[in-house]
C-alpha cells in the first residue's frame, strides 16, 4: 500500500505519471491481520492490524489513479515496459513496471526467472525473499517491497522498503533519482 500511494502522488509532481494508473492486487493474506501495534509510530498504540489495513486501502483508493482488485497473480509473463499480468480467476492485465509486495511465507507467481532465496533476516526459519539488487530490482522493470525484499518483520519497516521500491521505479522512469514530496503551501 505504501508504494501505491507514492506511486499515485507522485502524479502532479512527476509528468510522465500523469495519465498512469496504479492496480493493486491483493491476495488478502497480510500478516498485519493477526498483528496489533505498540512501535509503529504513524497509527494509535494498539492499533489492530485488520483496522489499520482498511485504513490503508481507504487512503490508498482515495487516489484517482489507483484500483483495488481483491485475488492473486498466478503469473507475470513480458519484459521491462510490457508485462502481462494474470490472476488465478483468469483476469489479464498489462503493466509497465510491476512491484511485488507478497510476505515472505512462499513464492509461487509463475512465468518469469525470479530467484527466490532464503530470507536474510528473518527472525523464523524457512522464510524466503526474492534476489534483488541494491534498487530492489528482481529484474528489469520488476521492483520487490517489504517481507519479500527481505527486510526485517517490522510494519513500519515493510511499509518503507515499498515507498523506496516506489521511488526507485519512478527513479528509472525518470532516469535520474526522484523524490515525492507533498509540502504546506
Amino acid at each position: 500500500m505504501a508504494a501505491a500511494a507514492t506511486l499515485a502522488s507522485a502524479k502532479g509532481h512527476l509528468p510522465f505519471m500523469e495519465d498512469k494508473t496504479i492496480l493493486v492486487i491483493d491476495e488478502g493474506n497480510s500478516d498485519l491481520k493477526r498483528a496489533v501495534l505498540r512501535n509503529f509510530p504513524a497509527a494509535d498504540i494498539g492499533i489492530e492490524g485488520p483496522k489499520l489495513l482498511e485504513e490503508m486501502k481507504k487512503r490508498v483508493v482515495g487516489f484517482d489513479n489507483v484500483s483495488f482488485l481483491e485475488g492473486k497473480v498466478k503469473k507475470i509473463s513480458g519484459e521491462d515496459g510490457n508485462f502481462v499480468v494474470e490472476t488465478v480467476n483468469g483476469d489479464i492485465f498489462t503493466a509497465e513496471k510491476i512491484i511485488l509486495a507478497t510476505g515472505f511465507h512462499k513464492f509461487d507467481i509463475e512465468g518469469l526467472p525470479f530467484e527466490v532465496i532464503p530470507h536474510p533476516v528473518a527472525p523464523r526459519p524457512n522464510k524466503i525473499a526474492l534476489k534483488v539488487d541494491q534498487h530492489q530490482r528482481v529484474l528489469p522493470g520488476i521492483y520487490a517491497a517489504g517481507l519479500i525484499a527481505g527486510v526485517q518483520t517490522m510494519v513500519a519497516t515493510a511499509m518503507g522498503s515499498g515507498t523506496q521500491a516506489a521511488l526507485n521505479l519512478l527513479s528509472d522512469l525518470a532516469g535520474k533519482t526522484v523524490i515525492v514530496h507533498d509540502v504546506l503551501k
